[in-house]
């Protein structure tokens, strides 16, 4: 049966490695709902965030062959329940909304969104929270006329305590 993953793989930043992580998924055909790339709590490790829906069997395959690459430290996979994530989403909507009558701003408020940016012509808008969070909230201003609208992927930190940290030890006394 096919469920979401939340995959985090801990590598080396070399130039190419983004490409040969996604050609590990578009070889099994494997849809990416979302990927967030950025540094990690360790000088020089990079941490990749990837949602995909997938069966287990499917998903400790690819787990296994991200792990054979060789600038990838560790990759790890975890169901929605075992970790903590959000997302960001901006929404660009027009100045004269949010001015002009109460209603928009009470819909701003009631999804706990905040003011980043009023300009002449248009207000940025922020709101992070879950796909279905940030979603409702484009819904409720979609009448109003969204300008512009962006959302990140999934960033997640798992809610075990091993840490980076430790595993980075464990490998490192592994080789000795």
């Amino acid at each position: 049966m096919k469920k979401r993953y939340t995959i985090s793989v801990f590598t080396e930043n070399r130039v190419g490695l983004l490409n040969r992580v996604t050609i590990i998924f578009t070889r099994r055909k494997i849809n990416i709902e979302s990927m967030a790339v950025s540094d990690s709590e360790v000088e020089n490790v990079h941490r990749y965030t990837i949602v995909i829906t997938e069966t287990e069997d499917m998903l400790k395959k690819v787990v296994l062959q991200l792990e054979k690459q060789v600038e990838i430290i560790r990759a790890f996979y975890h169901e929605d329940e075992q970790i903590v994530y959000q997302e960001l989403a901006l929404y660009k909507v027009p100045t004269d909304i949010l001015v002009a009558g109460k209603e928009a701003e009470k819909i701003v408020r009631s999804h706990y969104a905040r003011v980043l940016s009023v300009e002449s012509n248009f207000t940025v808008i922020e709101k992070t929270g879950h796909k279905d969070e940030t979603h409702a909230l484009f819904n409720d201003l979609k009448p109003f006329g969204i300008l512009e609208f962006v959302r990140s992927g999934r960033i997640a930190i798992s809610k075990p305590m091993k840490t980076l940290t430790s595993i980075i030890e464990e490998l490192e006394n592994n080789i000795k």
